[in-house]
Parts: C-alpha cells; structure tokens; sequence
C-alpha cells in the first residue's frame, strides 16, 4: 500500500514535542481541524480524502495523544457527513487500527475508537462489510467490557457493541451473544469468565439502554422463558435503585419486554397451538401465572415512580423525565396505551407509536448526537430502519434505496412485525376499555 510510504511526512500534522518545543502539533492539528475540515466534503465528492487517509495513517504512530487527535477527527468526520466512498475503499483498513486502540490505548482512545467503529459500521449499512465489522471487533470488545476501567471507556465500549450488532447482526444467535455479554454487566453471577466487581450507575444505565436497544430486534420466541423470566424479576429489583438514570432505562426496558411478550403471544394464539406449546403444557401456565404476578408488582412500583417527590436520588436531576416515563409505563400496562412521539428533520417528520421504534430512536439520537439530523437526510440505512424519505429525495425520485439483501426489515420500527404489534396494541386498548366496562374477564376472553 501506498499509504505506509507517506506515514513521515503526515505525521508530522499530528505530533508534538513533550516538552513543548519545536512545532506545536496542538496548533497544527487545531488549524487542520478549523481551516481544512471542508476538505473532508470537497475531497470525498472528488473520490478521495487526503484528510482522512492522513488521520488513518496517524493511527500507526506510537504517541497515544497522536492516536487520540487522529480518533478525534475520524469521529467528527464521520458524524457529521457520510463518508461512504471513504468506507468502501478503506474500511478495514480502518476498522484494524481503531481495535488496537481499543486494545492498548488510554479510556480517551478506547472511547474514540469504539464511537469510531460503531460510526463506520452505521456507514457500511447491511451487507458483509458490517457482519465483518462485528466479528473482528465483538473479541476485543467483551475483553474490554471486563476491565473494570472507568465508567466513559465501558459506557463507549457497550454503545459500539450495541451499533455494530444491530448493524452487522443477521442471525438472532449472534445478536443474542452480544445481549448475554451485556446481560453480564447488568446481572454479573461469580463465574471464571465474569468480574465480580459491580457496575458503576453510569455503566449500568449504559448496559441497560444498549440491551434494551438489541432487543428491538428480537422477538420472544428466540429466547427462552427463563431468560424472559430473569430478566424481567431482576428489573423489578432495579427499579428500588437510588439512581435515577438507572430507573428510567430500566422502566424503557420493562416497558419493551410487556410489549414483545403481548405481541407474540397474540400471534402464536391466532396461528393455533404450536407442537412444543401442546408439549409445555402445564409449565406454560406456571411461567405465566409468575410472569402475572410480576406485572402486579412492577405496576404498583411504576405508579410509585410517577408520582415520585424526589425521595430517591441525591438531586432532582431526571426527576422530571422519570415522572413522564413512568406515567407512561403504567397507562401502558393499565390501557395498551403506548406514547406517540414525533420528530422533526428537515421539513419531515420521524413518528414513533411503540417503545420499540421509541427505543431506537433515542439510542440512535444519542448516539449520533449533532449529526442525527445529518444521517437521517443522507444515511440509507437508517432511513430504511424508520421508512424515513427526506424532501430532497422526494423531489430527485426514492431510486436510491437498500437492495433486498441488504434490508434489516424485522429490525425496522415500521416492518410488517412492527406494524403487527401496533395493530395488536390497538386492540389491547379496546379490549382494555370494555374489561374496565365489566364486559371482559381479567385475561381478556369473554365471560359466558
């Protein structure tokens, strides 16, 4: 490769001398940053990026501050325009370096080259590049994750493994993995391949949200009862936590694991009785009665929260946003009711109307950050997941979209799965307005 030859002299743009003689590299780097940024656009429109070729280069060198600068211009590049002809030259390329800085570097650099991976594996979209994506750096990623370093480095790592999974994913098993390396950090068990240590408020709201993201994409019959049953009794232990942020991710993820649960079980009672649901027999009423017990609970420990004075938690911070979720949560659990959103990009809305589209809504917000808006006008792939057609693409023709084989339709808010659970959930409301009327029984069939 070519690029190795030219390492010297680009390398310079970076380094700085320790003792702050010679040419400042913070100077040059901040001059690169202002002065040459609009090369990042230019360039990439003309089939290349000088700039991102040199910052790739950067990433070889052995001062962690050069990596860190070079990390730090990959990921504003990155957010807030879409480097697609970059990518498809130099992803792995890329995708190397950015795991051996998670592997070697400092917090700072492992937070950058994990937000790095998961923007590049955003970029790729579906297809071989992002399953590659994920395999290559999933090993790195769960070693990171038992570190047991500070609190912003874990938190990175964890959205990264999120994004590249829900990106790069195509088999439930795979996705799973990546929910069960999470799931350690939210319920860790002593074991030889588990810390012992517990998670910090901030690594467990981040482990919490991430799982809850993955889990968009799942449907129940692709995990078992005990992982729905465990799950669910250990988020109503959570709900007691001080920690606000806690709560509230918490209270998201309750709410996505009732909704998934009513949705199949609709579907699998209109399709009839399955062989292994025959064979269940008893046990399936058993897992049921206890799941019912626990909603009883979790209601009882929702109302409390949305009408919380602010007892729990040091501060009134997030007190608010608690309340609204969980009056949310429990009109949810009362009345089938789920919270409509809406979001405006450019002269174009995103609608949400289930806590799933909710919840990848917001991890993708948060993750993106300034650049949501950016992505969602240019990025295929997200405009796939929520069916999203800017005006500009309206005006040229939708001749621009994701082939066949690249769509992750049952990973979309509005795929046939999707709409099948917002059809389900508005039946629950009706059913849940004539039971309160005394026309219907407690589990929904009516009284002879």
């Amino acid at each position: 490769m070519g690029k190795r030859s030219s390492r010297g002299k680009n390398a310079s743009m970076f380094d700085s001398d320790d003792d702050g003689t010679g040419s400042s590299s913070s100077n040059a780097v901040s001059e690169l940053t202002v002065s040459e940024n609009e090369d990042l656009e230019s360039n990439a429109d003309a089939g290349g990026n000088k700039v991102l070729d040199e910052c790739v280069d950067a990433l070889h060198e052995k001062r962690g501050s050069t990596r860190e600068k070079a990390l730090s211009m990959i990921v504003d590049a990155f957010t807030n325009k879409l480097q697609y002809q970059f990518v498809e030259k130099n992803c792995v390329t890329l995708l190397h370096p950015c795991i051996n800085s998670i592997k070697k570097g400092s917090s700072k650099e492992t937070s950058l080259a994990s937000h790095a991976i998961g923007l590049l594996s955003l970029t790729v979209g579906c297809g071989d590049s992002a399953a590659e994506i994920l395999e290559e750096s999933i090993p790195t990623l769960s070693q990171a994750l038992k570190s047991g370093l500070e609190s912003t480095k874990i938190s990175s790592v964890l959205d990264c493994l999120a994004i590249v999974t829900f990106v790069g994913g195509n088999d439930p098993d795979v996705t799973e993995r990546s929910m069960q390396i999470m799931w350690q950090i939210i319920h860790p068990k002593l074991g030889p391949n588990v810390s012992a240590s517990k998670a910090t408020p901030a690594v467990l709201t981040a482990a919490i949200s991430a799982w809850s993201f993955l889990l968009t994409t799942v449907k129940e019959c692709n995990l078992n009862s005990k992982i729905w049953q465990d799950s669910i009794s250990h988020f109503s232990s959570l709900l007691d936590k001080d920690d606000r942020s806690i709560r509230i991710a918490t209270g998201e993820a309750i709410a996505l694991i009732f909704e998934i649960r009513q949705v199949d079980k609709s579907s699998g009672e209109d399709k009839g009785s399955t062989d292994s649901s025959v064979q269940e027999g008893n046990n399936s009423r058993e897992r049921y009665a206890y799941v019912h017990g626990l909603r009883g609970k979790i209601l009882n420990q929702v109302r409390n929260l949305s009408v919380e004075a602010g007892g729990k938690g040091s501060t009134r911070k997030y007190l608010g946003s608690q309340r609204n979720l969980f009056r949310d949560i429990v009109e949810f659990l009362e009345d089938g009711y789920c919270p409509e959103t809406s979001i405006k990009i450019g002269g174009d809305f995103i609608n949400t109307s289930t806590w799933s589209q909710l919840i990848q809504l917001n991890f993708l917000k948060r993750f993106l950050g300034d650049g949501f808006p950016k992505h969602m006008q240019e990025n295929e792939l997200l405009q796939d997941i929520f069916e999203f057609t800017p005006k500009k693409k309206q005006v040229l023709g939708n001749d621009q979209t994701l082939t066949s084989g690249q769509k992750r339709m049952f990973k979309s808010p509005n795929s046939v799965y999707n709409k099948a659970r917002t059809q389900f959930l508005n039946k629950q409301r009706q059913l849940s307005q004539d039971r309160n009327a005394g026309h219907f029984t407690v589990t929904g069939s009516e009284e002879t």
